[in-house]
């Protein structure tokens, strides 16, 4: 679910990047360096996002706790509910229709809330990787650093992929 967002949002930023393929040829002439990065495995092996990860799933279960309990005293409810007859059953069938609506509602408000939060979240680290490339790049002296899904052909000696790996997680560990 991370995944599709991340491989649509980095698509999307770095096509741009696809369009300007014609100027590795020129670049190659006058002895520009240039490189490629795996934003998919940058993106999975930064602590960051597995930190993030983490804490989703933890708030996620929290949530799911809730929703059993909810889930649970409904069950508890109808089974009250079939023991009796007439106003007394309609009174509790519609405590029940209530504990239901308020159950959807839930799902719907958590769904909600923990998709915005995991797409802030995969917007704000894309940002952070695309700058930690960028400064890379200025540093050590690259013209040109591809998505390395815009590459028909690579060779193993212009992935950048580790180095930018290192960079990002050394400076996570500093915060």
């Amino acid at each position: 679910m991370l995944m599709k967002k991340f491989v649509s949002i980095s698509l999307s930023v770095f096509l741009f990047a696809g369009l300007s393929a014609f100027a590795a040829g020129r670049a190659f002439a006058e002895g520009e360096k240039i490189g490629y990065v795996d934003l998919a495995k940058v993106f999975d092996d930064y602590q960051k996002t597995k930190d993030f990860d983490k804490s989703l799933e933890a708030k996620g279960a929290g949530k799911q706790a809730e929703r059993d309990k909810t889930v649970a005293e409904i069950k508890k409810l109808r089974d009250e509910a079939e023991l009796l007859t007439g106003k007394a059953k309609e009174d509790k069938q519609a405590g029940i229709d209530d504990k239901i609506k308020a159950l959807q509602e839930f799902d719907r408000t958590t769904r909600d809330a923990l998709r915005k939060e995991r797409d802030g979240m995969v917007r704000d680290i894309l940002k952070e990787i695309e700058t930690v490339i960028q400064d890379f790049g200025k540093t050590q002296g690259y013209t040109y650093i591809f998505n390395d899904r815009v590459l028909v052909f690579k060779s193993s000696t212009g992935d950048l992929t580790a180095q930018v790996n290192k960079v990002l997680n050394d400076s996570y560990k500093k915060k």
